[in-house]
């Protein structure tokens, strides 16, 4: 099995995991919040979440943008614009 195929497979299996770990953020959050009115809950998970992950990836790869870019499975152009974007570009 290539190294490629083993990363796509623990991904997968991944999934699971990383999907009931914002399951019980969203819940917690919606039920922190107390009501049904959780404005624009949507853009703003998607921007949390991607803010978290890129530091958390970045911190993961010591900082260097060409591994975190094949961690993310992304170019390293997207990744600079992405970091850039939510100010964690050195």
């Amino acid at each position: 099995m290539n190294a490629l195929s083993s990363r796509a497979d623990a991904a997968v299996a991944a999934a699971p995991a990383l999907r009931d770990a914002v399951a019980r953020a969203t819940r917690r959050y919606l039920n922190d919040r107390g009501d049904c009115e959780a404005d624009s809950l949507y853009a703003l998970t998607l921007a949390e979440m991607e803010t978290g992950l890129l530091a958390e990836v970045m911190k993961h790869c010591e900082g260097n943008q060409s591994r975190a870019a094949a961690v993310l499975g992304i170019n390293r152009a997207t990744l600079r614009k992405k970091l850039e974007a939510v100010g964690m570009l050195r």
